[in-house]
């Protein structure tokens, strides 16, 4: 029997302070999230973020909160029960959490105990990024490490421009475009700070360099994750027939003062605002799963800010969740990472 063991960031148990505090705890203790030495990551979140964020987090959190839990554990858990279906009785399906739970480690242990001895792990973060992907991947190894018997796992790399996730993407979108009829379409991604982008570049030499850096498919190659995001949003422009001038990409969810990649979503819809843009579609092809960012961030607080400011419509196109051909599509990345 072969295992595939679906991977996402993660949630806080509860829409409470102290559960997301220990959430965020775990999470931004991770030297691949917040990349920088260890008594300054610690100092940062001990005196800096702990004692404010939670507080501030968890009432977003509530915002979405649904009977079933967070949004992200609710739609990865459908999706891991439609594509289980999907795949038959051949596959066994597991959803784990990087931080929190579901961890990583009970999924191993699921698909260990199904008598699973191979396994695929699908990171679901379209564009690869050290803070999510390669912390997901190296998390599980080290896991599975610790296992009497350790499995033998192959990683499904980033599927940025994979035409079943474009189009399923693009599926999505165009019953929204149809409806809502917008001046303009954002492609809004998730953050990251600008170190983290140079570091990805080999050659130290390439990464935002220019204001075009971003346009080729050999940095998208690299592992550059701004350049994925870029070439992500360009597909699902070209599926949905989109004109040059009627769309373009942001990013969203900076923390902190470092320097962050741009533009930035909350500074963007207002200058497209300005430049008579007043019923704008979102996209946000980063998230596979509706989640805080998706829900809170832009359905809610960047639609509140944008009508408030003149704007006439401010939609959020739903993300992939487990509709069928999102389905289909993670069944198809699994097999195609396993061979079969």
């Amino acid at each position: 029997m072969r295992g595939l063991l679906l991977v996402n960031l993660g949630t806080p148990d509860a829409p409470e302070t102290a559960a997301v505090r220990r959430y965020l705890r775990e999470f931004l203790s991770d030297p691949r999230v917040i990349d920088i030495a260890a008594p300054l990551r610690l100092l940062l979140l001990e005196c800096v973020i702990l004692p404010t964020r939670p507080k501030k987090s968890a009432a977003a959190y509530r915002k979405v909160w649904g009977p079933g839990g967070s949004p992200l554990l609710v739609h990865g858990r459908a999706l891991a029960a439609a594509v289980q279906t999907e795949l038959g009785s051949d596959w066994k399906v597991e959803l784990g959490m990087r931080y929190g739970t579901p961890s990583l480690g009970a999924a191993l242990v699921a698909l260990h105990a199904a008598g699973v001895s191979r396994i695929v792990l699908l990171p679901l973060y379209p564009q690869y990024s050290s803070a999510a992907t390669g912390s997901s991947v190296e998390e599980a190894f080290r896991v599975a490490s610790g296992l009497q018997v350790v499995p033998a796992i192959s990683v499904t790399g980033s599927f940025h421009d994979d035409p079943r996730f474009i189009d399923a993407f693009a599926a999505v979108g165009a019953e929204v475009l149809e409806r809502e009829r917008p001046d303009h379409v954002l492609m809004s991604f998730h953050g990251l700070p600008e170190r983290q982008i140079r570091r990805a570049d080999p050659t130290a030499s390439h990464c935002l360099t220019a204001p075009d850096c971003c346009d080729s498919a050999a940095a998208a190659g690299r592992g550059c994750y701004r350049a994925q995001c870029v070439g992500t949003a360009r597909a699902i422009a070209a599926r949905l027939g989109l004109a040059a001038d009627g769309w373009s990409v942001a990013f969203q969810s900076r923390l902190g003062r470092t320097p962050w990649i741009r533009p930035f979503t909350d500074e963007d819809l207002p200058r497209l605002l300005a430049a008579g843009k007043r019923r704008v579609v979102v996209f946000c092809p980063a998230f596979v799963a509706d989640c805080l960012e998706t829900l809170e961030e832009i359905a809610i607080r960047a639609r509140a800010d944008f009508l408030a400011q003149g704007g006439e419509s401010l939609t959020l196109v739903p993300s992939l969740n487990a509709t069928p051909a999102w389905v289909a599509a993670v069944a198809g990345l699994a097999r195609d990472t396993a061979g079969a």
